[in-house]
């Protein structure tokens, strides 16, 4: 099986290690308008310095009141693509792939004046607005949304695209049973949604660029879905056109009581290994592999292709080459920083 300093390939897409940093939210937007800043050009470009295979920028958004908070990323606008262009290229001069996640938050934008998403069910009945319900055409508008936010990626020059189908944003809200009550098209198949908006993405997409589609696999709400339905859900976007799952779970709404998601290392993994073996497609797994020894079983047992790093990689921008020091005793690749590892 695989180490985590093997390549990984998948159509025009070339890894040089199994290290994904998994997109986290920086709140980091300065003029309110979606751009990327100074703090992310250093933030994503120490991470490629520090030996990431791939690095997922954050939850970037369709429009503005799409996002979680007036100081998340957007790609609406021609106008950011140079921002977005000048932090791919300095990541690939280090040898990182970028991917960008696209998504819009429904119901959890906060800041916007009014939320909207598949039905109007707020998060929490007090402390979160109630959201409008999309209309069905407003739906297909959705949809266009993000082909072209997708566009816009590509133009940047991301190496892949992720969708944010995971943790009760706009996609998990169509394809839920618990937050999708309507009676339209986009309520009789609740997958509907999510596979239009993989088909539209991949329009704009070069033939050759993998598409990678994160998911919930399991909710922790009172009537939440299973596993099982994890699964269908899998099949279904693979099918549409994902190329690429990856695996979370829950963060729909606050946990009932009854059922809580874990709270320790590796807790996700076998979610992932049966999306894989459902799917028939590679899986990256995420949550609590912080320790190298853990992400590196994971990826050698086959429980999942990719390994994905998040809070430890906001810790230490070289958790990478760290880990690859720990657990195959490999050097960093930057000339300038070698003396400060021991020779093999």
């Amino acid at each position: 099986m695989a180490k985590l300093s093997e390549p990984f390939r998948l159509k025009g897409l070339e890894l040089k290690n199994r290290i994904v940093m998994a997109p986290m939210c920086q709140y980091s937007v300065e003029e309110q308008d979606g751009t990327p800043n100074d703090w992310h050009f250093v933030h994503y470009v120490s991470r490629a310095v520090g030996g990431t295979g791939l690095i997922i920028m954050e939850m970037t958004n369709v429009e503005p009141d799409g996002r979680i908070t007036s100081r998340c990323l957007g790609l609406w606008d021609d106008a950011q693509i140079p921002a977005y262009a000048r932090i791919v290229r300095e990541c690939q001069r280090y040898g990182a792939r970028v991917g960008v996640q696209i998504a819009h938050a429904g119901r959890k934008a906060t800041d916007a004046e009014q939320p909207v998403s598949s039905s109007p069910i707020p998060v929490e009945p007090t402390g979160w607005k109630t959201p409008r319900e999309l209309t069905t055409a407003e739906v297909r508008g959705q949809v266009g949304l993000f082909r072209e936010a997708a566009r816009r990626a590509v133009e940047a020059g991301f190496d892949t695209i992720e969708l944010h189908g995971a943790h009760g944003y706009l996609i998990h809200q169509f394809h839920s049973p618990s937050l999708n009550r309507r009676t339209d098209e986009y309520g009789q198949d609740k997958l509907r949604f999510g596979c239009e908006v993989i088909a539209a993405v991949r329009e704009v997409m070069p033939a050759d660029m993998p598409l990678i589609l994160r998911f919930s696999a399991t909710e922790y709400i009172e009537g939440g879905y299973e596993l099982d339905y994890g699964l269908e859900i899998a099949r279904r976007y693979k099918e549409a056109g994902a190329d690429i799952l990856h695996v979370s779970s829950g963060g729909e709404a606050p946990p009932n009581g009854k059922r809580q998601p874990g709270n320790y290392p590796g807790y996700q993994v076998p979610m992932a290994r049966a999306v894989r073996e459902a799917a028939g497609i590679p899986v990256i797994a995420v949550g609590m592999l912080d320790e190298p020894e853990l992400a590196q079983s994971v990826v050698q047992s086959g429980d999942a292709d990719l390994a994905g790093i998040g809070r430890a990689l906001l810790r230490n921008p070289y958790w990478a080459v760290d880990a690859l020091l720990k657990t195959e005793g490999l050097r960093t690749e930057q000339p300038a920083y070698k003396r400060g590892y021991p020779l093999k």
